[in-house]
């Protein structure tokens, strides 16, 4: 079992920084590729980012690409996502999840095995 605990969501100004954490515990996360949700109101949830279990490979959503940034850190089993230029369009409940099958990396959700609970991220224009 996995559970993972996200923080660093906040309301912050269109233009600004925030970033988000994602701490796991559990043996797998070492061994599993890390993803970032997000789910603003009325929509359904969608793909943010990717990291790879272990060469930090990495793939972004065209939306944020160039502004987001996906790290992990897996002595600390933590991963990160730094998120700078935010835009109205961000708000969201963002969301960690872990995809424990090691095949090609993601980005459909239905492929993540285990999910945090989400952080409320709030840009206002």
């Amino acid at each position: 079992q996995v559970q993972l605990v996200e923080s660093g969501g906040g309301l912050v100004q269109a233009g600004g920084s925030l970033r988000l954490s994602c701490e796991a515990s559990g043996r797998t996360f070492g061994r599993s590729h890390m993803g970032w949700f997000r789910q603003a109101p009325g929509k359904e949830r969608e793909f943010v980012a990717v990291i790879s279990r272990r060469d930090d490979r990495t793939y972004y959503a065209d939306s944020v690409k160039g502004r987001f940034t996906i790290s992990r850190d897996n002595a600390k089993n933590t991963v990160y996502l730094q998120m700078n230029s935010l835009k109205s369009e961000d708000t969201a409940i963002y969301y960690c999840a872990v995809d424990v099958s090691n095949q090609a990396l993601n980005i459909r959700p239905i492929k993540y095995n285990y999910w945090g609970q989400g952080t409320e991220v709030t840009v206002s224009s």
